[in-house]
């Protein structure tokens, strides 16, 4: 069992800079590809990023490319998101995923452990 908790989230404005921690729990957190999905008001959850257990092997959503920065500690069980150049578009609540095997990145039903979520809102 993984436990997720994400935090970092917040209100800013557009162009400005945020840094989403997940904290994981348990013992096999170096073996998990971790993910962030995001979901805006009214709309359907979304990929965001992706990375790989070793944290070669990195993917995002056309959406957020050369602007979010996904990371891992696999020292400190943590991923990271770190988000620049914000755009009200970003506004959503983000989470925190894991998988124990090696899903297609992008596709939320082969991830294993779900956050609880943490907002992030981006006024213009």
């Amino acid at each position: 069992q993984v436990q997720l908790v994400e935090s970092g989230g917040g209100l800013v404005q557009a162009g400005d800079s945020l840094r989403l921690s997940c904290a994981a729990s348990g013992r096999t957190f170096s073996s998990y590809t971790m993910g962030w999905f995001r979901q805006a008001p009214g709309k359907e959850r979304e990929f965001v990023a992706a990375i790989r257990p070793r944290g070669g092997i990195i993917y995002y959503a056309d959406s957020v490319k050369g602007r979010f920065t996904i990371s891992r500690d696999n020292a400190k069980n943590t991923v990271l998101l770190q988000m620049n150049s914000l755009k009200p578009e970003d506004t959503a609540v983000y989470y925190c995923a894991a998988s124990g095997a090696l899903p297609r990145p992008s596709v939320q039903s082969e991830y294993d452990y779900w956050g609880q979520g943490t907002q992030v809102t981006v006024s213009s």
